[in-house]
């Protein structure tokens, strides 16, 4: 037996709410009897899935409902639960003791979201599934729960030190004020703790990437408590490691090889790029610092006269493409590139790769958050070698980074 939840009612009914200057929230105003009816419609719908056509032939049947009140963002609603006379239904939405609705049906919703499931997806899902009609539009202000949380995990206090950082952005298009396609750049600070664990220190939204907007990243990361970074791992920004200069003096500003790399390979003629490449390797492939600069004088001698930009960029950056050589081969592998920052781009991208462009910045944002929440489930251990790499970065820090 198919439910349909008529919107229309509701919506007539908050603006009356409205305009008799009402509360929208709590038993009498509007959105708690919405919720109710939708959550009571989903578990008819579960009972009449449950009840086949077998299971009456053998005697089962409803048998009466029971009430129970369970609270949400906007009220507590009433639940009534249908039974049946073999006590077999098990209801997935509101289960039998939960009394929140945060832990039924608005966080399988949320959870479908955060996967990269469309809001009319969900719609459709919830159709098909329980047989009751759910906007999109509906589904989107229950997502909307998480901007709160979203909130409060942006001002969150952060540590005072952070051993090594990656700072990267993502690119994505969105509709503007004036419904037209934008681009808009997700700055993303992803760090190590003392601990060795990984986590999203912060996540900031802006027209573009540039240096200038970096700074304020930055400034936001020392106000929200942290006071020094050793390592900072970066991509070939223009301006971006006097971003960080400015704000963290000291830390140590380590530009991505592999994107050197590929910048470099983006003028060199493709005939002669598997040449150039086994010529390049020995730079940054180099024991030590020294024998990377022999190589690169090599690599001039060779290719300069007919790659000089290329020469010249690997000269100019040499002294903060060189910085991993101080360190060990553990410190090497995590800093050398920004390939920690770009795994979890990655994870963010599968989810939000199918949903073309975003209608705002907030859709954007929640989506991109929710998406990270479900990658922080795996961060529960610390990077490998940590022990090892800990001691060492408290030895080359000394007087900055203490491990007790």
């Amino acid at each position: 037996m198919k439910k349909e939840v008529d919107f229309n009612i509701f919506k007539a009914q908050i603006l009356e709410e409205i305009k008799a200057v009402k509360p929208l929230f709590g038993k009498d105003g509007a959105l708690a009897p919405m919720i109710e009816n939708i959550v009571n419609a989903v578990l008819e719908g579960e009972m009449d899935a449950h009840l086949t056509q077998e299971s009456r032939e053998s005697g089962n049947r409803r048998n009466g409902k029971m009430q129970k009140q369970v609270q949400t963002p906007v009220g507590d609603i009433t639940v009534t639960t249908p039974r049946d006379r073999d006590a077999s239904f098990d209801p997935q939405f509101i289960k039998n003791r939960e009394t929140m609705l945060s832990e039924g049906m608005a966080d399988r919703i949320i959870g479908l979201y955060a996967l990269g499931t469309s809001t009319r997806d969900i719609s459709s899902w919830l159709e098909e599934t329980v047989g009751i009609s759910v906007s999109a539009e509906t589904i989107s202000s229950i997502t909307d729960r998480v901007l709160p949380e979203l909130e409060a995990w942006r001002n969150r206090s952060l540590d005072e030190v952070y051993p090594i950082v990656w700072l990267d952005a993502l690119h994505y298009k969105v509709m503007d004020e004036k419904n037209r396609v934008v681009s808009r750049a997700i700055y993303n600070v992803l760090g190590i703790d003392k601990d060795g664990h990984k986590d999203l220190l912060g996540m900031y939204v802006s027209k573009s990437e540039g240096a200038n907007f970096w700074l304020s990243v930055l400034t936001d990361l020392q106000n929200r408590g942290v006071k020094d970074v050793m390592i900072a791992c970066i991509d070939g920004l223009k301006g971006f490691p006097d971003a960080i200069k400015s704000v963290f003096p000291d830390t140590a500003v380590q530009l991505c090889v592999i994107h050197q790399i590929r910048n470099s390979m983006k003028y060199v003629g493709s005939k002669y790029q598997k040449e150039f490449m086994k010529d390049l390797k020995p730079v940054y492939g180099a024991v030590t610092k020294d024998a990377g600069e022999m190589a690169l004088d090599k690599l001039e001698e060779k290719w300069g006269e007919q790659y000089p930009i290329v020469i010249k960029s690997w000269r100019g950056n040499w002294d903060r493409l060189s910085e991993f050589f101080q360190y060990s081969e553990p410190i090497r592998k995590l800093i050398y590139t920004t390939n920690t920052v770009e795994g979890y781009h990655r994870q963010i991208r599968k989810v939000t790769k199918n949903k073309g462009v975003s209608p705002n910045d907030t859709a954007l944002v929640k989506l991109v958050y929710l998406a990270y929440r479900n990658a922080r489930k795996k961060w529960t251990m610390p990077v490998p070698n940590w022990g090892i790499i800990s001691q060492q970065l408290a030895i080359k820090f000394e007087d900055r980074y203490n491990l007790l």
